[in-house]
């Protein structure tokens, strides 16, 4: 089997992995696990897996001038991002946070025109546009609260910070990705992580009842903090290593349809004719968004 068909093998796992990841976690919350809890466990856990990881790697000094970047991607990523998306997820439905996610694509692009000035054709305004439109129609219908979804417009709501500063994360993190290796920046990133979140994350670990914890409880926490907080960097790493970027990029439109049937299949979560429509007007969004130019094409073509 050839590196391509291994890269490919890679990114399906990563998208897997984040398709399964919004039922999986949901189970857990809050009976078992809080929301903050779950982070508390999900930083502490990803840190000590990235530094023992380091130590088999040759070692890395951060830059005095990076500190305040490092800082920066590490509350973005690994507070607010981490935070509001447990948060939204315990409060909301696995279909609607699977939903959600397809939308990075569109903020990324948003705030690099705002922020670094890339420039928008009508294609991509168009997607964005769309984009948008998906997610709000999301956001105003079906906040019907239930006993496993008690706060669905918060939760939404709280989903849609989530992907802005995830968004927010990849664009402030790419530099520090230009300079450094993967897990010195993870290794760093997580450990700043939890300790930004400690004051906000530890009270609710402190309730969690260890000794009386089912084992369909234990796998779904270690899922989180091995497969969806590890193993997906380093699977997504080797997949860019050895694809295009925007090879690896297209997998994104696997994971709302791998969330969605997961949840639906697994009783956790059901699909109805708006959810379905929302996700489609983002998925098309996120099509023009992604869409490269025709010159572009061919250019690549030719070359």
């Amino acid at each position: 089997m050839n590196t391509r068909i291994w890269a490919l093998l890679a990114a399906a796992g990563a998208t897997t992995i984040y398709g399964l990841n919004h039922t999986v976690a949901k189970v857990v919350m809050p009976d078992y696990v809080g929301a903050f809890g779950f982070i508390f466990i999900r930083t502490a856990g990803a840190a000590l897996l990235f530094w023992m990881l380091s130590l088999f790697l040759p070692k890395e000094k951060i830059k005095r001038e990076d500190y305040f970047l490092m800082f920066l991607a590490s509350l973005m990523g690994m507070c607010i991002n981490m935070l509001s998306f447990f948060k939204g997820l315990e409060l909301s439905t696995p279909v609607n946070s699977g939903i959600f996610a397809t939308t990075n694509p569109i903020i990324i692009l948003l705030l690099s025109y705002l922020f670094l000035g890339e420039k928008i054709g009508i294609r991509k305004f168009l997607g964005i546009t769309m984009g948008f439109a998906g997610a709000l129609m999301l956001v105003l219908y079906g906040t019907q609260n239930t006993s496993d979804a008690p706060n669905v417009l918060m939760g939404n709501i709280l989903f849609m910070i989530n992907s802005i500063f995830f968004s927010g994360f990849i664009i402030v993190v790419k530099p520090l990705s230009e300079k450094y290796n993967t897990v010195t920046i993870m290794k760093w990133l997580f450990l700043i992580g939890f300790v930004l979140t400690f004051p906000v994350t530890v009270r609710e670990y402190s309730e969690v009842d260890w000794p009386n914890m089912p084992l369909d409880v234990v796998w779904r926490v270690a899922f989180v903090v091995l497969g969806t907080t590890f193993s997906t960097y380093l699977l997504n790493l080797y997949a860019l290593r050895n694809l295009q970027a925007s090879t690896v990029g297209a997998f994104a439109y696997a994971q709302p349809v791998i969330a969605i049937s997961y949840a639906v299949y697994t009783g956790n979560d059901t699909l109805d004719g708006i959810k379905a429509v929302a996700c489609l007007v983002i998925m098309l969004g996120v099509y023009l968004v992604s869409k490269k130019p025709i010159k572009d094409r061919n250019k690549l073509s030719s070359g």
